[in-house]
């Protein structure tokens, strides 16, 4: 069953259209009218400033937490002058670090509770055991709601899910990058059930870098669009749709036309060989 995409705030603020407060509410409410509700940050986006800036808005309108589903994610720890006692860019899950990010981002969000936390890169110093008891802790304490993971291996999956439940896989997919499809993470979702989550979900620098097989993807979603009868972002998306694994595109745009088409996307049901054409014009070879 598809469900709809999740919105991605990370160019919302200063890393992108730096929207004012009153911009973050119109685009939140915007959302809502059309039924997405579920909006993902992590803490060090801005910098360490785009959780504040977007939960000025529901400070302002606390009617609006209610209506919606917050993502966030922590475990990178980023060189900023909003940091100035990290020393390096790193990856920290102690338990210390994780529960004090989620005290930082229910402050910052104006919220008693993180409808979604998530790991955001693999740490190789990783303890499995502490994490699983930090997260039961923060569960317990209602602090958050599920528990999930971002840009893990199957293997750092397995690792960790032998110890506390994941319920997300945040992972890059699109049909410029095949690789969850062939590395086993779509089968591990599957067999696991987690949801697949999929960021940069329409192609990392399709549009913009002219190379070969971007050149390909666009004319063979070009004809597909128009056989479709709709746009080339929705038959982008409708690749992810189709798959058993029941894809979540997460929309980082700053758009609302681009989200109202995303949300469009779920009515297209694409064709097994329509499907393969995106594929095979992704890798420029016919499938074995």
């Amino acid at each position: 069953m598809k469900q709809n995409p999740i919105i991605g705030c990370m160019r919302w603020g200063v890393w992108g259209e730096n929207f004012t407060t009153a911009q973050y509410d119109t685009i939140i409410n915007q959302c809502l009218e059309i039924g997405l509700t579920e909006f993902d940050h992590a803490d060090i986006y801005g910098h360490y400033t785009t959780e504040a800036h977007f939960g000025n808005a529901l400070k302002n309108n606390s009617s609006l937490r209610g209506k919606m589903q917050l993502i966030t994610k922590t475990g990178i720890q980023m060189l900023t002058p909003n940091r100035p006692h990290h020393t390096i860019k790193s990856y920290n899950t102690s338990a210390k670090h994780i529960k004090e990010s989620v005290e930082t981002s229910l402050k910052n969000l104006h919220t008693d509770y993180i409808d979604t936390l998530l790991i955001h890169r693999p740490d190789i110093l990783l303890n499995p055991i502490e994490v699983a008891e930090c997260i039961a802790t923060l569960k317990k304490e209602g602090k958050i709601k599920s528990f999930g993971v971002s840009n893990f291996t199957t293997s750092q999956v397995e690792l960790l899910a032998k110890h506390t439940s994941i319920e997300h896989h945040q992972v890059e997919i699109s049909v410029t990058n095949l690789s969850a499809f062939n590395d086993g993470t779509l089968d591990q979702c599957q067999l696991k059930n987690i949801s697949a989550q999929a960021w940069s979900p329409w192609g990392n620098g399709l549009f913009n870098d002219k190379t070969e097989k971007n050149i390909r993807i666009l004319a063979t979603a070009e004809d597909l669009a128009a056989e479709y009868e709709t746009g080339v972002n929705e038959i982008l998306l409708a690749f992810l749709y189709v798959h058993p694994a029941n894809i979540v595109p997460v929309i980082g745009t700053t758009k609302f036309e681009r989200i109202k088409q995303a949300k469009a996307a779920m009515e297209i049901n694409l064709a097994r060989e329509d499907f393969y054409k995106l594929w095979c014009a992704s890798t420029g070879a016919e499938v074995a």
